[in-house]
């Protein structure tokens, strides 16, 4: 496989102001939480939810609900794309990749998680929807920021990347549109059921998806093709075409 060229971002990222923005907006609702604000906004949104499941809708919110798994779907689907791609690249970039989806998620979402210690809207102790929960502990716990809606935005964008990549190494490029549908509508998806299925409470799913729009902004920032590595045997530091 010839070098690989290497290609520049179409749609550079904004400036660090958003990005600000969107960690300003998620501390403001952490405080907001923590001093016992919206908590009766997501008690009765999540009672509505449960009171309001029939099998017809509730079936098929359970599956599209998968579609926020990091362990089941979204990871074993990451890696299978990554593979596939340092198979027709011979490159070891596509690593990157998914390492830096990995390690972005494991030192944010799950630490703050126990942090938090906030339970799910399933829990049937006092204080069920508070932070910091006296009552609630371990795996009881662990609602808040929501990992799916979290999940569904960064490894999607991880997944747009290496499948835009595999079919440009293949010599198709991916529609804009199928990519950006990609990219957004499972988050979507995984908002809209996380919160209907009540596995967790809106301010969750909210939580989770400005924390998730950080870390994609930050991935996007990230010269895949072009970031520093080490000489490796045959070429394996070669672009990938991760544009």
């Amino acid at each position: 496989m010839e070098r690989q060229a290497v290609r520049t971002r179409a749609r550079p990222v904004t400036g660090w102001w958003l990005d600000a923005a969107l960690l300003l907006a998620f501390v403001a609702l952490t405080f907001a939480l923590a001093r016992g604000h919206l908590l009766a906004m997501d008690e009765a949104v999540a009672d509505w939810a449960v009171a309001h499941q029939p099998a017809v809708l509730y079936w098929p919110a359970r599956v599209l609900n998968y579609l926020g798994q990091g362990g089941q779907v979204l990871m074993p689907v990451t890696l299978i794309l990554m593979v596939l791609l340092i198979r027709k690249t011979r490159s070891v970039r596509p690593v990157l990749v998914f390492v830096a989806a990995f390690v972005l998620m494991y030192l944010t979402v799950g630490p703050l998680k126990v942090w938090l210690d906030r339970a799910a809207p399933a829990f049937t102790g006092p204080d069920r929807a508070v932070l910091f929960n006296p009552y609630a502990s371990g795996k009881e716990a662990l609602s808040y920021p929501s990992g799916h809606v979290a999940n569904a935005l960064v490894w999607y964008a991880a997944i747009a990347l290496l499948a835009a990549a595999l079919l440009r190494a293949h010599g198709r490029e991916m529609p804009p549109r199928a990519r950006t549908a990609l990219r957004l509508l499972p988050p979507v998806i995984v908002f809209c059921t996380t919160t209907y299925l009540a596995f967790h409470w809106i301010t969750d799913s909210v939580a989770g998806l400005l924390l998730g729009l950080i870390l994609v902004r930050l991935m996007a920032r990230v010269p895949w093709d072009t970031a520093p590595l080490p000489p490796l045997p045959g070429g394996l530091h070669r672009p990938a075409g991760l544009g």
